[in-house]
């Protein structure tokens, strides 16, 4: 307790240059925590947003939920959720039972019918758009509160329809399930977040609190030394230098969990691009709390300490200023098998031996980016030290200055270079899981396709449909019947669509005759083994009206050829066209669907499906390769990992100018006596330059090469088509120059015109 007591009255009256020190030592750690306490805030603000999704589902508490008790009388509800834009808008059409029930958070009733309550983006929506009224009829009755939505910016309805309006749906007599099934980022996903987030973030923060813990190292350690040689033991000597430490890091936890307050509720307003929350959700939990208050003096502590030890085990020597040992090559031991297991993934990607056992790779490739970025803050004093002790041979005066203090002093180039290291390490890590992400969501598809069950649905409606404008091709869809021969009948799929109707939905198409059944065959796709010519398949058909009847479909033997992308069209290689005049005046088959098609411009897609929506609201269309909740799901996740990497640039810059200064600041004392020796001040500036350029162009270079090697085994274990990124090389190329550019020019103003004998005197 002694002395802690010292070491916090050494603090307050040892002169303003230690307040001073003790006041940035502060500042630099609230800035490391507020960005801890940004990136511990994610989950939490994902967690309540699902929380609330959970919430408001309907659910039949009667009984079991596919045998709910008085299933006719209690209200049922239909959930239909489309894409607007890139963004998914939820109805839930609510149709009243014989009995009244709770209402969902966020609403105080229910909506009767004729009447709707929607979310306040969605009022302001219906606003700017018209058309999307046609979409969400009714009167609004109101708003719905936060408690029922996800976030500010959901797109949400609750819409009240007659139970002779609705089309299936599910009973519903209570709300609140215990999770959700719609989570706004999926568990495996957020791994990949986490993952990410701890390379670009929280690595780079912990180097940097370290260094904002070893503030002026060289003046406290010469102090600590003073104490140890009047008598003071090796352990008071680690409690005098904790007792400061870990008051400026205690003291700039508080001060980061303040910021972060007020930045919460500054930015949740504001918002991030698809990313929006409530103020509440961002608040910290107890444990995280806990983390940002404990850890991070916990970590400076370990800092100090390890600052420390010298002074404590042999102080003569601190005082004296002897050479420092040269760092130990055990630093290379991370770094060696680390780059192992990066470069056996490489080459299993370039030879075509793509690992499959994802369990592995899941364990092996986060250990492999841990042990290179851990190698490569321990390797930069081992190569600084080797690349100064050769250049240190040249002619020229600064360069050989430069190089003997570097060689002297290996751990300055860990101290200043490291930040900026590690962040474009981090940097290129970020940049393959956004091109993993560029894989998933990118629409490679020049069409839309709109598909919609005939079930309930008159003639007259249908052909209201395939009127909407933007549709430029339509056609009917429908299997054969299967008589049941066998336990897997031969089963045959048409396509009742005219040759005019054909050419709008696959725009690559052959010669196509009307009025006669065609086979459609694509060369880019496997035939259909049942759709053999001269077999014959039986169609069930009916009209408006309930009448049945059965028509045999041969398939023909003329062929109309179309080429398109498997997967990514109206037609499969194998379909049985049918010229709509074959069939029966008033007839369709039956359990068939519509698929219309569109070009695949946003703007065309929301229209599209706004004006199915006026034709019938509670029409289920399905959009297939666009799965809006998806898109959402990636829109969040680079709208986080984009926040990453800006927090990791500012603890990165942080960093360095922060360990830059004080280096700086440590060396003055030796810029002083050669400036008395007669070094004239371009010599000196070109000296400190060259001290931070050239450990830090090396670190970069070392950087640079293991993180595109860690970046393509990321993207050769994460099972996409794109292995290697050469579009990112010139960007990481660009910011690695930019940044060595940036060290040098703020190293210029460090040496200062006038000398201060005053800085070499004996202390």
């Amino acid at each position: 307790m002694t002395e802690l007591l010292l070491g916090l009255r050494l603090l307050l009256g040892s002169g303003r240059g230690n307040r001073v020190r003790f006041f940035l030592m502060a500042g630099g750690s609230a800035v490391g925590v507020c960005c801890l306490a940004m990136v511990l805030a994610i989950p939490g603000i994902l967690a309540a947003q699902d929380g609330r999704k959970a919430a408001r589902e309907g659910e039949c508490s009667i009984g079991d939920r596919q045998l709910c008790i008085g299933a006719d009388r209690a209200p049922h509800e239909l959930s239909l959720t489309d894409p607007y834009g890139s963004r998914p808008m939820t109805r839930v059409f609510h149709s009243p039972g014989s009995f009244a029930i709770d209402p969902p958070p966020g609403l105080s009733e229910l909506p009767a019918p004729g009447e709707m309550f929607v979310s306040p983006r969605l009022h302001e929506e219906l606003k700017k758009e018209p058309g999307l009224a046609q979409l969400v009829p009714g009167r609004e009755r109101g708003l719905i509160g936060p408690q029922g939505l996800a976030h500010p910016d959901e797109l949400y309805a609750y819409i009240g329809v007659a139970r002779d309006q609705l089309k299936g749906g599910d009973p519903v007599t209570s709300y609140g399930w215990p999770y959700t099934n719609h989570e706004t980022v999926e568990p495996s996903t957020l791994e990949i977040v986490r993952f990410t987030l701890s390379g670009v973030v929280l690595l780079p923060l912990a180097v940097y609190l370290s260094v904002c813990a070893r503030l002026s190292a060289a003046a406290r350690a010469r102090r600590l030394a003073a104490l140890r040689l009047v008598g003071l033991s090796k352990k008071g000597v680690q409690r005098v230098n904790a007792a400061e430490t870990v008051a400026a890091a205690l003291l700039g936890a508080v001060l980061g969990l303040g910021v972060y307050a007020v930045a919460n509720q500054l930015i949740s307003r504001v918002g991030l691009p698809g990313f929006r929350w409530y103020p509440s959700d961002g608040s910290l939990s107890l444990s995280d709390t806990l983390i940002c208050l404990i850890g991070c003096p916990a970590l400076a502590w370990f800092a100090g300490a390890v600052g420390a030890r010298k002074a404590a085990a042999n102080p003569l020597a601190v005082r004296r200023s002897a050479v420092e040992k040269p760092p130990a090559k055990w630093g290379l031991l991370p770094l060696l098998p680390g780059l192992g297991i990066v470069a056996g993934y490489c080459v299993a990607g370039a030879t075509g031996h793509v690992p499959r056992d994802t369990s592995i790779s899941s364990i092996l490739m986060p250990l492999a980016v841990v042990l290179v970025g851990v190698g490569l803050v321990l390797s930069l004093p081992i190569l600084s030290r080797s690349l100064s002790r050769r250049a240190a041979r040249t002619s020229s005066l600064s360069l050989g200055l430069a190089m003997r203090r570097n060689e002297m002093e290996p751990g300055g180039a860990l101290r200043v270079a490291t930040g900026l290291v590690l962040l474009v390490y981090a940097a290129s890590l970020a940049q393959g899981v956004l091109i993993e992400l560029d894989q998933v969501s990118k629409n490679t598809s020049p069409v839309q396709l709109y598909t919609l069950s005939l079930d309930g649905v008159t003639q007259d409606r249908q052909r209201a449909f395939e009127a909407v404008p933007g549709v430029r091709g339509y056609g009917m869809e429908a299997s054969s019947w299967k008589d049941g021969q066998g336990e897997f009948p031969p089963v045959i799929r048409a396509v009742i669509a005219t040759c005019s109707q054909l050419r709008g939905m696959v725009p690559e198409i052959g010669r196509c005759t009307d009025g006669r059944p065609l086979r459609a065959v694509n060369p880019r796709e496997s035939y259909d083994e049942d759709s053999k010519p001269g077999a014959s398949f039986p169609f069930h058909l009916g009209n408006d009206r309930g009448e049945r009847r059965v028509m045999t479909v041969r398939v023909p033997k003329q062929e109309v050829i179309f080429r398109a992308e498997p997967g990514l069209s109206a037609l499969s290689s194998g379909d049985v066209v049918i010229p709509p005049s074959l069939l029966p005046v008033g007839f369709r088959p039956e359990d068939a669907s519509l698929t219309l098609v569109s070009n695949s411009a946003p703007d065309t897609v929301r229209g599209v499906l706004d004006d199915l929506g006026g034709v019938d609201p509670t029409a289920d269309v399905d959009t297939p390769g666009v799965v809006v909740t998806a898109l959402q799901q990636i829109t969040v996740v680079k709208t986080i990992l984009a926040m990453g990497m800006v927090l990791g640039l500012v603890i990165g810059v942080a960093a360095y100018l922060v360990a830059a200064t004080d280096r700086a600041v440590e060396r003055r004392p030796q810029v002083t006596a050669l400036s008395l020796l007669g070094a004239r001040p371009r010599t000196l500036r070109a000296v400190q330059v060259v001290q931070v350029v050239l450990p830090l162009a090396v670190g970069l270079v070392l950087a640079i090469v293991a993180g595109k090697a860690a970046e393509s085994s990321y993207l050769v274990t994460g099972g996409g088509e794109v292995f290697w990124d050469g579009a990112g090389v010139p960007l990481l190329l660009a910011c690695a120059l930019g940044v060595v550019a940036v060290a040098a020019f703020g190293s210029l103003p460090l040496i200062g015109r006038r000398i201060d004998p005053e800085l070499i005197r004996r202390d």
